[in-house]
């Protein structure tokens, strides 16, 4: 649960008030903050505040609210990856040595060079982290193209509604604008060349049954999409689950407004 701050961006009663401007019917909100501070605890204080957003947005405020909200959260992905250690310094989406040729690193490891090993690492997450930089005029467009039908269910969806939507949308053109550009970083990065020589050395050990001709460009390509996926998640997570989170009015009563619709279906 998020700690509750009672300062003015975010106090309850400050968000009412500013909302009653907007809803003259509700002026009986002036009156109660100071009587229900003594009676009821945080939560119940946001909940209370929350009361204001119950009306329906018109279809441009939600528009606009829904594609406010995904603008900053991929804006902040994309920086977050796109800087150098985004990807490297973070379990969550640190790209590692590919799985199908672990038992290549292994054995590189034995004779003395991991550091070979942990170099590529390091060259490889930087890869993709000038590529995460492509991804941002690629999210944009796919949020200018979007129906209002797709804002209603995005808005009123599930958890992952937003991220599953640019998945579906943008997939294959963050491919093709990835892949391109993480062969030229990796290239840049010198990842390519480390790579050909952990191979060319693991592929010349006497006796070794297994080749290595793991696709390094397509893998790196889709470790550093699946890793831009999970900050756009976490993001969306944020915005949903957090009022603190909803930094502008219109953030506000859209986001409380289908709070609102889903606890009605709910129940």
């Amino acid at each position: 649960m998020y700690k509750c701050k009672l300062e003015r961006g975010d106090n309850p009663f400050f968000l009412a008030s500013q909302q009653i401007k907007i809803h003259p019917m509700r002026k009986l909100i002036w009156f109660l903050p100071l009587f229900l501070f003594s009676m009821v605890g945080c939560d119940s204080l946001y909940e209370i505040a929350n009361e204001v957003y119950t009306q329906e947005p018109s279809s441009l405020e939600m528009s606009n609210g829904l594609k406010q909200a995904l603008d900053n959260g991929i804006n902040y992905a994309v920086g977050t990856l796109s800087k150098e250690g985004g990807y490297f310094n973070d379990p969550l989406v640190k790209i590692p040595f590919p799985e199908e040729a672990q038992f290549a690193a292994d054995a590189l490891q034995k004779i003395g060079l991991g550091g070979l090993v942990t170099d590529f690492e390091k060259r490889l997450n930087r890869g993709a982290e000038e590529g995460a930089k492509e991804a941002l005029s690629i999210f944009g467009n796919a949020i200018k193209q979007m129906t209002f039908s797709d804002v209603k269910n995005i808005l009123l969806g599930g958890e992952n509604s937003a991220t599953n939507f640019f998945r579906n949308k943008t997939e294959q053109a963050l491919y093709d604008k990835f892949s391109p550009k993480i062969k030229t970083s990796l290239d840049q990065v010198n990842a390519t060349k480390v790579w050909t020589d952990i191979t060319t050395k693991y592929n010349s050990i006497p006796f070794t049954r297994n080749k290595v001709e793991t696709d390094l460009v397509k893998y790196a390509t889709n470790k550093a999409m699946d890793g831009l996926f999970l900050k756009v998640a976490e993001e969306e997570k944020k915005i949903r689950e957090n009022p603190v989170a909803r930094t502008s009015e219109l953030l506000r009563s859209v986001f409380g407004y289908a709070d609102k619709q889903k606890q009605a279906s709910n129940g």
